[in-house]
């Protein structure tokens, strides 16, 4: 991620809907839009929801209700050979493959395709198994924290942490472990240089008034790490405002169409809504500036013409004093600025002076 731009992910998710065809076709939309990185879900499906898993309320608003979690979930599984294929078309169009491993063997098979970072999900905050796996990669990772408590954020890290320093040597893992490693200066070190965290709120769509992005200040403040927002909002505002707010990572759903069937098109943007996003984020990071309050470069040649001068309101004589009735401030701004007019008032004119001339020391 580069430090001074803002990290935008196209979280095309699972809305290719099993299709390699329309992955390729998100990946050329994200492409379009000019995210930084087009990002899908990697899973094994049984071994990361059980026969017995509910769906979720928007998942039953979305999708067949007979249907299982179980059954929905397997529908949009990628074989390796469908992952490469991906990553090869984001190669090709210029564009970062990113994926969410939801289990061991996708972390594994995400390793092989040489990602260079792992975007851990909300639902996976207290997995130590996938956290410390995850870690034990080497690789930067991106942990959103919908559903999530300080406290679990802090275990996370710890977990974190605790694989960045030790992979097959080192005390055995537990909380204990992970969190004296948490509370190392080593293990705080591989956090701020390896973790960014996403503030999220888990819902789709996201109610606004649940969204609370002022967490992403706290987030900043407990633990000192790359903050970002993952947003599941209808439209594009919420986002933009996280960018000015200070956001170094933005994700965001996009669908090729939000009628499609799936659990997850109808709180997705679209392409063109997608790029309008974007668009706007990167207006956010040139209008955000330096924080030096000074002229603007595009302002000089507008400051003689805005501000006023001293000037005669009527004709002076040498001699004569200045006073409220015949000395004012008007344009143009290229002789005594008008901040001094009480400093002039009951001097005497050392000329003579026409109406509107400006005066001169």
């Amino acid at each position: 991620m580069k430090a001074d731009s803002i990290y935008i992910i196209a979280e095309a998710g699972v809305n290719h809907n099993g299709s390699l065809d329309l992955a390729k076709e998100l990946v050329k939309a994200a492409f379009e839009a000019g995210a930084d990185a087009v990002k899908f879900q990697t899973f094994q499906a049984s071994q990361v929801v059980s026969i017995h898993a509910p769906k979720a309320d928007y998942q039953l608003k979305t999708t067949a209700e007979e249907e299982s979690q179980l059954e929905m979930i397997k529908k949009l599984q990628l074989n390796e050979a469908e992952h490469r294929e991906i990553a090869s078309e984001c190669q090709a169009r210029g564009i970062e493959f990113l994926s969410t491993p939801f289990d061991l063997q996708s972390v594994a098979l995400l390793t092989a395709l040489n990602v260079s970072k792992l975007k851990i999900g909300s639902g996976d905050v207290s997995n130590a198994m996938l956290l410390l796996k995850a870690s034990q990669t080497g690789k930067d990772i991106i942990l959103s924290t919908g559903m999530s408590t300080l406290k679990e954020i802090e275990q996370a890290l710890g977990v974190i942490a605790f694989g960045y320093l030790y992979l097959n040597t080192g005390p055995a893992p537990c909380l204990n472990s992970f969190n004296e490693v948490y509370n190392s200066e080593q293990g705080q070190a591989c956090l701020r240089e390896k973790v960014a965290l996403l503030h999220c709120t888990t819902e789709y769509p996201a109610p606004f008034e649940d969204v609370n992005l002022r967490a992403m200040d706290t987030l900043k403040s407990t633990f000192g790490l790359k903050v970002g927002y993952s947003d599941h909002t209808r439209g594009i505002a919420v986002p933009i405002a996280a960018a000015a707010m200070g956001a170094q990572v933005i994700e965001k759903h996009f669908t090729l169409d939000r009628d499609l069937p799936g659990p997850d098109h109808k709180a997705s943007l679209e392409p063109d809504e997608l790029k309008s996003m974007v668009e706007s984020i990167r207006q956010v990071e040139k209008v955000m500036g330096s924080g030096d309050k000074k002229p603007a470069p595009a302002e000089l040649k507008n400051i003689p013409i805005a501000r006023r001068s001293l000037v005669a309101l009527k004709r002076i004589t040498e001699g004569e004093v200045f006073t409220i009735d015949n000395l004012g401030a008007k344009r143009p701004g290229t002789g005594i600025s008008a901040i001094y007019y009480y400093d002039w008032l009951g001097k005497a004119a050392q000329r003579n002076y026409e109406p509107d001339e400006l005066l001169v020391p």
